[in-house]
């Protein structure tokens, strides 16, 4: 294979006899520059005066006195304009990111040397005289004739007005602009090259030959200084190409032949800017290559491949080998992927800001600064608190960074005060709310990073990181700099905005030797290089080509009229960088991802398909897949061992320890699934907290307990006896009940002390609105049920009792907490709460120990009080459930009936009727808990795992 740069070089040398020391070589980018003095240093046995190389972007900066400005301020410069041409009351906030969309329209306008004039003049007129665009050819006649078919008087909205109004400002606008930084001695790029062409004396030109290689679409700029140049005698081009996509193509089917994309500007560049390398060099694409399309299920399935086709196809001298992203996200992937036999590596894209450490501290500290604080009551989120917390930042330079993360989980404060949080120096930085301006929050960051550089001042290893800091620190004091001079002056989220965009565009530049190693880069890298054996992922649409960023201010058919940038151009230039980096390679795989998730379509790019039908030549055709092959979970089973045993005894025998006891709960998930019984009482395992300010069902139940609770203390402070009266009263005064609902709030949700004022948000308000008609429904039910005594609500109960096992009794005990409890007419209702789920009828006793998908647990649950009641005092017991989102109709009552499906159902007013033989099972139930011979074993139901604390754990 011999590189394009390699015969440019053995061309140039031998026209210029090796006399060089005054040519400027010019390429698109600057690291062609690198490869091809290696290639002219390859033609002289004899020392020579290297040429001068230089970008096209340096060659036009080097001509002008003129500097580009910072993104920023000319965003912010062009506000000012804005504000006095059109006299609008628009915000630096709301303008910001569609004033960037503007310079780049004028950008792209002054690199295409656009009569702005004529492009911005009243549409009106630009109609009028449209008959006199004679410079305009058909085409873009008809481009125009369609962009103001929508603007006739009929089709007038109020949406077309707005722009039209704005349109005929641009004019002023535009020229102002360039008024204001050319007496600044600053511009944006078009701005700076079309003052160089416009003003450009070839004669001055500091070298004798400028040498343009590579170039494939030129902008009007550019072609006025090739054109300039040429005319002098000054230049030479060469031009990398393939006659394949030279000529016009036909598909299989088609019926006449298209011009090709690919080449669409190289053509028009021969044609006017010939080159001196005969026309035979360049057809390389039509001959035979081994070429690969593979599919891959996922990104990273791509990266994992990488090693075998590394193993298989790295050249001997690994420069000639080149693995080229699409997806520039996949580099830390790659990255970790490289197998051993790589020597040497050169990365030309640099390392995302993105992806080091700096940057998810500074977009978690800019998160807290806006989102997460409340000016209004100078609180914090939790969320946003706990995510800095974390950061391995915090956790370096606080010692109390870990325990305070703990407690505010274990407190569930989700709005902690500033105060709460300063725990030390470094947490006081962090957790000081800045005095609300945008100079006080960029010189806390300022600092902040500061502190954290001291991490790595010891450190030989760890450059990337402290490169990471360097570049954050020096973008915020850019900001920092606008913001002291009055330049930005926005709020403080639109600040975020802007800094997380242009950190995130950031990229850390590797240090190396570009021509030695293997090549990894994006697309964009490629022009000029050629590699022998090239592999390119995620060959996808929308990688290949790039999607989006084609926002842009001026219509598309008056984009295309005046020459400007379209989609097409894009397109074409995309194609062009496909074609090119094939047409030398001898072995290429392709590879493309499948999957279809958010923005990925799982499409592989209309290039690849494209190439498949034009080449002559067959390719092959693969599909990876994972190398391992699916298979079910091995059931998880825990033998009772003596150790398990002793374990078991140390938690329920009350003779060793005092507060053992069986609950509901706890016999309840035996029930259930054993294993979960062992996860949570044997190995004393348990669901790490978490804090949300969403309110699960749980929290639900205990907020409407507790203002239930405090609702009856309060009532019954003096008399026992609650009768229909007192509570009308309560149900008229709708005050009293939210305060108890708010008390209920302050101490279960928000951990406030009563005096301070619940910051509820609007899903907290809906939640706290159901509790309120919640309790409503509960003293409605209880009116109808009037007069009664209330006994108690959370009530403790307990029985102690003896089991049966091999090794001897066990003492132990059972009980809970009862919600309430009742009397009337010489009955004791035991009365459990429930403020979700369905009504259960078990049809007998059996079935409440029976592992059934659905088995009445709130039954089983109620049944135990009783059975504990029943010994404990005389009268009847008749245990209730009380649904409260089922309590509002007359005829409701919350006693529990049994009964067998299809037949009539019985109240349980008497539970001693069903005592003894509940008390049986819950002793069999009890022995084998402690059966040595009955292991721990998952459940079979796999709907009990749905929504089970321990299912990534058993695997169901």
């Amino acid at each position: 294979m011999e590189s394009f740069l390699k015969l440019v070089a053995t061309d140039l040398y031998n026209r210029t006899q090796g006399d060089l020391a005054h040519t400027a070589v010019v390429f698109p980018n600057k690291r062609a520059g690198l490869f091809f003095n290696e290639h002219l240093a390859e033609q002289s046995d004899t020392p020579i005066w290297s040429p001068t190389y230089v970008s096209i972007s340096e060659l036009f900066r080097s001509l002008s006195t003129w500097e580009v400005g910072d993104p920023v301020k000319l965003v912010c410069e062009l506000y000012k304009v804005f504000l006095h041409e059109t006299q609008s009351k628009e915000t630096l906030d709301d303008f910001y990111f569609w004033g960037e969309m503007l310079i780049s329209d004028f950008d792209d306008a002054d690199k295409n040397m656009v009569d702005t004039d004529n492009l911005f003049t009243n549409l009106q007129d630009l109609k009028n005289i449209m008959d006199d665009y004679t410079f305009l050819n058909n085409e873009q006649e008809e481009a125009i004739q369609q962009f103001f078919q929508n603007f006739s008087i009929e089709h007038r909205t109020v949406l077309k007005e707005r722009f039209i109004s704005m349109w005929d400002a641009l004019g002023n606008i535009y020229k102002k602009f360039h008024e204001v930084l050319s007496s600044r001695g600053i511009a944006y790029e078009g701005m700076l090259y079309r003052h160089v062409i416009e003003h450009l004396d070839v004669e001055a030109l500091p070298y004798e030959r400028y040498v343009f290689i590579g170039f494939n679409v030129l902008n009007k700029v550019e072609q006025t200084l090739f054109k300039k140049l040429q005319e002098a005698g000054k230049a030479i081009f060469y031009w990398d190409y393939d006659e394949f996509y030279m000529s016009s193509h036909s598909f299989v089917n088609a019926d006449e032949p298209y011009p090709h994309e690919a080449g669409e500007f190289i053509r028009r560049n021969l044609r006017d800017f010939p080159s001196p390398l005969p026309a035979e060099l360049f057809n390389t694409l039509a001959r035979p290559k081994e070429i690969h399309y593979i599919a891959a299920p996922t990104e990273n399935a791509q990266a994992r491949y990488l090693p075998a086709w590394i193993r298989e196809n790295l050249t001997k001298q690994e420069k000639e080998t080149a693995i080229v992203l699409c997806n520039e996200a996949l580099l830390q992937p790659v990255l970790h992927s490289l197998p051993d036999e790589v020597k040497h590596v050169n990365i030309t894209m640099g390392f995302p800001l993105s992806q080091t450490p700096v940057y998810s501290f500074l977009t978690s500290l800019l998160e807290l600064h806006t989102h997460g604080y409340n000016q209004h009551s100078g609180r914090y989120t939790y969320l946003s608190v706990v995510t800095l917390l974390k950061h391995p930042y915090t956790r370096q330079l606080s010692s109390n960074s870990e325990s305070l993360e703990k407690e505010l989980t274990k407190h569930n404060r989700f709005y902690p005060l500033p105060g709460e949080l300063q725990r030390d120096e470094f947490l006081t930085l962090l957790f000081t709310p800045p005095s609300g301006s945008n100079l006080s929050l960029c010189l806390r960051i300022s600092e902040i990073l500061q502190q954290i550089a001291g991490i790595y001042r010891n450190e030989t290893e760890e450059d990337l990181y402290r490169e990471s800091l360097f570049k954050a620190y020096t973008t915020v004091s850019r900001f920092r700099t606008l913001i002291e001079e009055g330049e930005l002056t926005v709020r403080p989220e639109t600040l975020r905005r802007l800094l997380v965009k242009v950190l995130s565009a950031t990229n850390i530049p590797f240090h190396g030797e570009p021509a030695i190693g293997m090549q990894i880069m994006g697309v964009l890298e490629t022009r000029n290089l050629d590699f022998r054996h090239l592999i390119m992922l995620s060959v996808n649409e929308g990688q290949l080509p790039k999607s989006g960023g084609d926002s842009s201010f001026i219509p598309y058919n008056l984009r295309k009229a005046f020459g400007m940038t379209t989609i097409e151009h894009k397109i074409a230039v995309y194609a062009y960088y496909f074609y090119r980096l094939l047409q030398r390679a001898e072995k290429v795989t392709l590879l493309y991802n499948t999957s279809s998730d958010g923005l990925n379509r799982g499409e592989w790019s209309r290039f690849m398909l494209q190439f498949l039908i034009e080449w002559p030549h067959p390719i092959i055709r693969q599909y990876l897949e994972t190398g391992q092959s699916p298979q079910s979970t091995l059931s998880i089973t825990i033998p009772k061992t003596p150790e398990v045993m002793r374990k078991m005894q140390n938690v329920f025998d009350i003779r060793i320890n005092k507060k053992a006891k069986f609950s509901p709960s706890a016999l309840n998930y035996y029930l259930d699934c054993p294993l979960k019984f062992y996860y949570i009482y044997v190995a004393e395992l348990s669901a790490p907290e978490q804090v949300s300010a969403e309110i699960d069902s749980a929290t639900f139940g205990s907020i409407f307990h507790l203002a239930a609770e405090n609702i009856y203390k309060d009532l019954t402070a003096h008399n026992n006896v609650i009768d229909k009266e007192t509570l009308e009263v309560l149900l008229h005064n709708e005050v009293k009940l939210q305060d108890y609902v708010d008390v209920a709030f302050k101490e279960l949700f928000f951990n406030v002390s009563q005096d301070e004022k619940p910051e509820y948000n609007g899903v907290q308000l809906i939640n706290s609105a159901v509790i309120s008609r919640y309790l409503k429904q509960l003293l409605e039910n209880d009116l109808r049920y009037t007069p009664f005594t209330f006994v108690g609500s959370e009530q403790p109960v307990q029985e102690d009792i003896e089991i049966k096992t091999p090794k001897g009794i066990i003492k132990s005990r059972i009980g809970g907490i009862i919600d309430r409890l009742d009397s009337k007419d010489g009955t004791l209702r035991i009365v459990d709460y429930k403020t979700g789920g369905d009504a259960d009828t078990p049809p007998n006793v059996e079935s409440l120990f029976t592992p059934a998908k659905k088995r009445s647990n709130y039954v089983f649950q109620t049944f135990l009080y009783a059975a504990i009641m029943c010994r404990k005092q005389p009268l009847k017991v008749a245990p209730s459930l009380l649904y409260i989102h089922r309590a509002a109709t007359e005829t409701y009552s919350p006693v529990i009936q049994m009964g067998e499906s299809r037949k009539p159902k019985e109240p349980v007013e008497d539970f001693s009727i069903y005592e003894t033989e509940f008390r049986e099972r819950l002793q069999v139930l009890l022995e084998d808990i402690f059966n040595p011979e009955i292991p721990f074993t998952q459940t079979e139901i796999v709907e009990k795992c749905t929504y089970c604390d321990f299912k990534t754990l058993c695997k169901r």
